[in-house]
């Protein structure tokens, strides 16, 4: 078959193809389909005809495949099943649902989330398995395009804004998004720092030594655009990649560094950080779901958003 040839193919032929298959009966795959038998014969004919290939051979009261016919079913099937899931997709049910879903997000954000995420697929959906991916980008698009992941949860505020702006200029959209809940950054430093016994202004802000959170691994993050918009800068002198290591190291250092508010109470540390609000503006932490447009997987993915959004109401009562 050539390609120009396949254009003209009936695509129905092939949904015949694949009931006979499985039945390895031109009887009960009439009965299957709703056809008369001298009908699924006419079908299979055609097919034979487009194909060159025998296809069936008749053998006792069935038939038997070619090994043509062997290689192209399981992408027949599939094509099939692909193309049914996506228009009638079955109805997903947790309780008995065998999957895996994968999440990305940053240490901060699963260590809040994720207890209560868990306690709901443990109540109502046993049979799922949950895999969290460290997050390391501010745009995950990619990630999500390439099938990593089933949905990122962070702070993506660019990534929102040029979804917005595309969507207002008619441009097709391949991602969807929920706010899960809103939060702040803080300063934090271990109890006992000199700066934690005075008032924290801009000047001894940026004269201090600082210990920047960075997934990308860049050294220049959004609080130093913050800085710059006021003509000042600060000096960094330490990039990790984790909320997590920053807090560790800030216990155990001179380092001021930069928190999600929201994570100080489940670091376990507390009560050796001192925690100061900045002394300069920068917006609020927005923690949103990033996900492609659901095809096959609708469903399921529709549950897991409904769960972690359940998870975020759950930790924090007032999230929208």
């Amino acid at each position: 078959m050539t390609p120009r040839s396949f254009q003209h193919l009936d695509l129905n032929l092939l949904r015949v193809f694949d009931e006979v298959m499985a039945e390895r009966s031109l009887t009960r795959a009439a009965h299957k389909l709703a056809l008369t038998q001298p009908a699924v014969s006419n079908a299979m004919r055609r097919l034979r005809e487009a194909l060159d290939d025998e296809l069936l051979v008749r053998q006792g009261q069935g038939v038997q495949p070619t090994p043509r016919a062997l290689a192209l079913w399981p992408a027949v099937r599939g094509a099939l099943n692909q193309l049914q899931q996506t228009l009638a997709p079955d109805p997903f049910d947790p309780a008995t649902a065998n999957t895996t879903f994968v999440l990305a997000m940053a240490d901060a954000t699963a260590s809040t989330l994720v207890p209560a995420l868990y306690a709901i697929m443990e109540r109502e959906a046993p049979g799922i398995t949950l895999r969290v991916l460290p997050l390391t980008t501010r745009d995950p698009r990619q990630l999500l395009e390439d099938g990593e992941a089933d949905i990122a949860v962070g702070y993506f505020p660019a990534v929102l804004a040029d979804l917005t702006a595309r969507e207002q200029s008619g441009d097709a959209v391949g991602f969807e998004s929920r706010r899960l809940y809103a939060s702040a950054y803080i300063c934090v430093m271990r109890e006992g720092h000199p700066l934690a016994e005075v008032p924290l202004t801009l000047d001894n802000y940026c004269a201090a030594r600082h210990m920047l959170v960075s997934f990308s691994g860049r050294s220049f993050g959004f609080i130093d655009e913050a800085l710059a918009s006021l003509g000042r800068k600060r000096q960094v002198v330490l990039t990790v990649n984790q909320f997590f290591t920053a807090g560790r190291v800030v216990v155990q250092s001179d380092l001021l560094t930069i928190l999600p508010r929201h994570f100080v109470p489940v670091t376990g540390m507390a009560h050796s950080l001192a925690l100061r609000e900045l002394p300069f503006s920068v917006p609020p932490v927005h923690v949103d779901a990033l996900w492609r447009h659901r095809g096959p997987q609708a469903n399921a993915g529709g549950w897991l958003l409904q769960a972690l959004f359940r998870a975020a109401q759950a930790t924090f009562p007032r999230a929208p």
